[in-house]
C-alpha cells in the first residue's frame, strides 16, 4: 500500500507547520522521513493518521484517508513518540485490551509477543520496563492487526546498540514482505543501512526526496589526499583542503581529476587519492543547513 502526501499544509493560527508538502512511500521498501526538530515531521505523520486536520492538501494510504479506512488497525500500525502503557498494566494485559478494542483474535497477542521476543517480561507490570522494553511494546501494539503499513516516529529512541540491531532486522523483514514503512529518526547511521528512499523537509517544506545515491548530488564532492607535500598541495588547492593528519588532506568541491591535475601542475606528489561517498549524515546536514532554530 502506497502512502501519498499531496500539497499537504497545516497552519496553527498564523504559524505554518507544514507547507505544500508532497511525497510518497512505496510498498516493499523503507522510506526515511528526515528533518531537524520542529521541521514538521511529527505534524505530517499525525495528519496522515487522522490525528491532526490539514489546512489544505491530502495524506492518504492507497488513496484513502485514514478515517475512511474500513479496517484501520489491520491496515496501518503506528508508533508516535510518548505513548506509554499504564504503569500497573503488563505488556500482555495492555495488548489484550487493544486487541479487544480492535476486535482482533486473542491469539494475536501471543503471536506478537513471540515475534518481538517479549515473552520473558510480558507478565510484569510496565512500571519496571526499560526503554527498550517500552519500545518493543509500542511496536507490538502497532503490529497487533498485522498491518500492511507502518508509520513510526523515532522508534529507536533510547535503544542500546543491540536494540537498534533488533529494530533494523524487524523493519527490513517487514518491508521485504512487500509492506510499506515510513520512519522518522535522528539515528542517521542506522537509517542509512535500511532506507531505500529518503524524504527531507525543512521548515515544513520538502527539500529533497529520492534514493540516497541521488541525494548525494546535493552535497559537494570530497576526496582524501595522502601526500608528503601537504603544505604545498593545500596552497595549490586554493582553500579547498582541510588537514586531518600530517600527510592527509580532505578536499571539498573538486573532483579527483582536478586535484590530480593541480598537483601535477605544481610538481607535487600524491601517494593516495580516494573519493569519499557522502553518507546520509552529510547529505542531511547539507540539505538542512540554514534551517531556523
Amino acid at each position: 500500500m502506497t502512502i501519498a502526501v499531496a500539497n499537504l499544509t497545516k497552519r496553527f493560527g498564523t504559524t505554518p507547520a507544514v507547507t505544500d508538502l508532497t511525497f510518497s512511500a512505496a510498498p516493499g521498501e523503507i522510506t526515511g522521513f528526515l528533518g531537524t526538530n520542529g521541521s514538521g515531521k511529527t505534524t505530517t505523520m499525525r495528519m496522515l493518521l487522522g490525528l491532526v486536520r490539514p489546512s489544505a492538501g491530502t495524506a492518504t494510504i492507497e488513496g484513502v484517508r485514514y478515517a475512511e479506512l474500513p479496517h484501520p488497525v489491520r491496515t496501518v500500525g503506528a508508533v508516535l513518540d510518548g505513548a506509554d502503557p499504564h504503569p500497573s498494566c503488563s505488556a500482555r494485559e495492555h495488548l489484550r485490551v487493544y486487541a479487544a478494542m480492535a476486535r482482533l483474535p486473542r491469539r494475536r497477542v501471543d503471536e506478537v509477543l513471540e515475534q518481538l521476543e517479549m515473552t520473558d517480561f510480558a507478565g510484569r507490570p510496565s512500571r519496571g520496563y526499560s526503554t527498550g522494553m517500552r519500545r518493543r511494546l509500542s511496536l507490538a501494539t502497532a503490529l497487533l492487526g498485522d498491518p500492511r503499513v507502518l508509520v513510526l516516529d523515532e522508534p529507536g529512541n533510547g535503544l542500546d546498540p543491540q536494540g537498534m540491531a533488533w529494530l533494523r532486522d524487524l523493519l527490513t523483514g517487514f518491508a521485504a514482505s512487500g509492506r510499506t514503512v515510513l520512519v522518522s529518526s535522528h539515528v542517521l547511521s542506522e537509517l542509512e543501512q535500511i532506507a531505500g528512499q529518503v524524504v527531507v523537509i525543512r521548515d515544513g517544506r520538502l527539500v529533497a526526496a529520492g534514493a540516497l545515491a541521488e541525494l548525494s548530488g546535493a552535497t559537494a564532492s570530497t576526496a582524501l589526499v595522502r601526500s608528503p607535500d601537504t603544505d604545498g598541495l593545500a596552497r595549490a588547492l586554493d582553500g579547498t583542503a582541510e588537514r586531518i593528519a600530517p600527510d592527509l588532506l580532505r578536499v571539498t568541491g573538486l573532483s579527483t581529476a582536478e586535484i590530480a591535475d593541480r598537483a601535477a601542475a605544481a610538481g607535487l606528489r600524491i601517494h593516495e587519492l580516494t573519493p569519499e561517498k557522502p553518507g546520509l549524515e552529510q547529505v542531511f546536514l547539507a540539505l538542512t543547513s540554514g534551517e531556523r532554530r
